[in-house]
């Protein structure tokens, strides 16, 4: 049996959708789904985790960390060596996301085997699915990641040949940060025009950056979709009154016509992994929700996606 460290959410939710969990010895500080995976211990930790900082303290303080430290994220070397994983599972994509690639392959070459390091570094869907696939050949079980990548694709393909019948095609700023300002990238813009909608600040296949506000006031949105890297509704909801007392947010059409969202970003746009088609679903039922009314927010209470408007 390969024995499985997983130093990032989203590897952790692959593993478990490849029927792998069994053989994760070891997570993350942030790994909590599938809710099994609480039960194993976390190898990483991370200052900044919950507190109760607000985005621009998160922004100061992660980019004071990575120019001091190189990172932000500290690892438990004796409870990793405990583990003796076969493979570990991290990630080249993002220095903020989780512990860097090279940091992980330096203190692997230190452990018994040496376990086998594995980069999940995806910026688009096709990509995201690639990564299943390597998860699969990496555990010897290829198959099941060939059956779950045709019910992903299959969810995606209605969604396209859907939104494809639509007459409209809305301005959607996705904005990954509030203070400061980020607009999205990688997969985010992608699954926009998937889902029937046009992001004019998205950097398709790229990362995300910060922009100035004025950019998002020229680029005039008809909706706008707060999927904030991290952040849960609840969190969104703080920032989004931060977003309010931004110079002519009023003037917004997206704001205008009360077609400002809420996402729960931690669970579904941050997270490259099986539930990114759950983010491609949820964006179709806010850019067309006449044409999707089985993915529209179902109220103030909804987990995923909640409409301020």
């Amino acid at each position: 049996m390969t024995r499985i460290v997983s130093l990032l959410p989203v590897a952790t939710e692959i593993a478990a959708a490849l029927g792998l969990m069994d053989q994760v010895v070891g997570i993350s500080h942030e790994c909590d789904f599938p809710s099994e995976a609480n039960a194993r211990p976390r190898v990483t930790h991370c200052p900044v985790h919950d507190a109760a900082l607000t985005s621009r303290e998160v922004d100061e303080w992660v980019r004071r960390a990575l120019r001091e430290n190189g990172t932000i994220y500290t690892i438990d070397e004796p409870l990793l060596r405990k583990l003796r994983s076969d493979v570990i599972l991290t990630q080249k994509l993002c220095d903020v996301c989780a512990v860097g690639y090279g940091t992980v392959a330096k203190l692997a070459q230190t452990l018994p085997g040496p376990p086998q390091v594995v980069n999940l570094e995806p910026s688009s869907l096709s990509d995201i699915f690639d990564d299943i696939r390597c998860v699969a050949d990496v555990c010897g079980v290829p198959e099941r990641a060939e059956r779950l990548i045709a019910r992903l694709s299959e969810r995606v393909e209605i969604v396209r040949q859907r939104a494809a019948r639509t007459t409209s095609r809305p301005r959607c700023f996705l904005m990954e940060w509030v203070n400061p300002p980020f607009c999205s990238g990688h997969w985010g813009p992608e699954l926009v025009e998937i889902a029937g909608g046009y992001d004019p600040l998205g950097r398709r296949h790229q990362p995300s950056t910060q922009i100035d506000w004025q950019e998002a006031l020229d680029a005039r949105p008809d909706v706008m979709v707060l999927a904030l890297c991290g952040y849960d509704i609840d969190r969104a909801r703080r920032d989004y009154e931060i977003v309010r007392e931004f110079p002519d947010f009023d003037s917004l059409p997206a704001a205008r016509r009360g077609e400002v969202y809420l996402t729960d970003a931690t669970a579904y746009f941050a997270r490259p992994g099986p539930r990114i088609v759950d983010t491609l679903e949820i964006l179709a039922g806010i850019l067309h929700p006449e044409e999707f009314p089985e993915f529209a927010s179902r109220g103030p209470d909804d987990p995923r996606v909640v409409r301020m408007g």
